[in-house]
């Protein structure tokens, strides 16, 4: 969090001033940033200790498949190796046929909950309309 003159903001998502975030159903709080110079690109989440990281393009490549949607889309959350139902974020962020051929995370083992933590950046960039109910929530492209 960033201080200006006892205003607060919510980062810059750079990893010195990450975006502080809620998950979807706002259970946790988790920071995520982009960091351009790893290989591929990626958007970086960490929850707790644990880091996560998704490729980067996954930002305009999920806003770009929720507008062809045109409404909305179920997000689907699940870890990695956990079935995921079909028609959802979580789904499309695996399926071979999405724009990078597959998964979007990047670390095996935490490729998983895509949906859990990308949905609420796209919403914080002003590119979506996201659901906050306890569970079964929903995003939509602005």
């Amino acid at each position: 969090m960033s201080k200006t003159g006892g205003a607060v903001t919510y980062g810059f998502g750079e990893k010195d001033d990450p975006w502080l975030l809620k998950t979807p159903s706002l259970s946790s709080d988790y920071k995520a940033w982009r960091d351009a110079t790893l290989d591929p690109p990626a958007l970086v989440v960490q929850v707790g200790t644990t880091v996560l990281s998704y490729r980067l393009r996954a930002i305009e490549d999920l806003h770009a498949m929720l507008k062809a949607r045109g409404d909305w889309v179920a997000l689907g959350n699940a870890d990695e190796g956990k079935p995921v139902q079909d028609g959802t974020v979580e789904a499309w962020a695996r399926d071979p046929k999405n724009p990078v051929g597959g998964y979007y995370g990047l670390r095996k083992g935490y490729r998983g909950r895509f949906a859990n933590y990308v949905c609420p950046v796209l919403e914080r960039l002003g590119l979506v309309e996201l659901e906050h109910g306890p569970r079964n929530n929903r995003v939509r492209a602005r």
